[in-house]
């Protein structure tokens, strides 16, 4: 299959090799400095591209590739905004776009353990949720789209809650809202934390990437899987898949 790869930092690189290794061929890697790219025949030769750059970018380089005829693969969190006009202009048939916070399956995995599992606490009144995002000190946007993501499948899953946000300080929410804290440290590729707390006891669940590859690997997964295939696209579709 011919990747084309949009963000060229280290997780663009990383997934190359992984692209590689698997038998793809890379045939063009657009970065900030070269995006007249887009409208070469190398561009367009790629079956998919895989999009990992910065959230001001994002978009831009999405409509591009579409423009191209090209199916994307997108990583890049920090845009939610404009997703909604993006997924329209695809299920319109202007595009194809598989779009993730995260792609890896262990995550996929954990997501659906917070959406089980909260729908249990609906039993519980007297545990309330909060949730901790801990990442890497080059990681611009907060909170994570992972978390965002998590928090969203939470509340869609619960009965008492109504939204999220990042705390303020020590000013307290309200119980219908669910608390998002952050922290920037490291290299750390990314840790979620769920907690429900009780005035009894506190249940803590928890997924810590160890490194960067299993993003990547899912992410050329997922331009496998999207070949062929036109509309919009997440994870729940691919590991769902029969």
């Amino acid at each position: 299959m011919n990747i084309a790869i949009i963000g060229y930092g280290r997780m663009g690189r990383l997934i190359e090799s992984i692209a590689v290794a698997r038998g793809h061929n890379i045939v063009c890697c657009i970065d900030a400095d070269n995006t007249d790219d887009f409208d070469s025949p190398q561009f367009r030769r790629a079956d998919v591209a895989i999009e990992f750059s910065q959230p001001h970018a994002a978009v831009d380089n999405i409509l591009r590739a579409f423009a191209a005829g090209v199916p994307v693969v997108s990583g890049t969190t920090g845009w939610a905004d404009s997703l909604p006009e993006i997924k329209d202009m695809c299920l319109k048939g202007a595009g194809t776009l598989f779009h993730s916070s995260n792609f890896s399956p262990g995550v996929w995995i954990f997501r659906e353990v917070n959406r089980r599992f909260a729908a249990l606490m609906n039993r519980f009144p007297e545990y309330r949720p909060s949730m901790t995002e801990v990442h890497h000190i080059h990681k611009l946007d907060h909170p994570s789209g992972t978390a965002i993501t998590i928090a969203d499948d939470i509340i869609a899953a619960s009965s008492r809650l109504g939204s999220w946000q990042e705390p303020d300080g020590d000013a307290p929410l309200p119980d219908d809202v669910l608390p998002i804290a952050h922290e920037r440290r490291g290299e750390v590729p990314g840790i979620h934390s769920v907690s429900w707390d009780s005035p009894f006891d506190t249940i803590t669940l928890t997924h810590s990437a160890k490194s960067r590859e299993g993003f990547a690997l899912g992410a050329v997964m997922a331009a496998e899987w999207l070949r062929g295939r036109h509309g919009f696209f997440t994870m729940d579709d691919m590991m769902t898949a029969e």
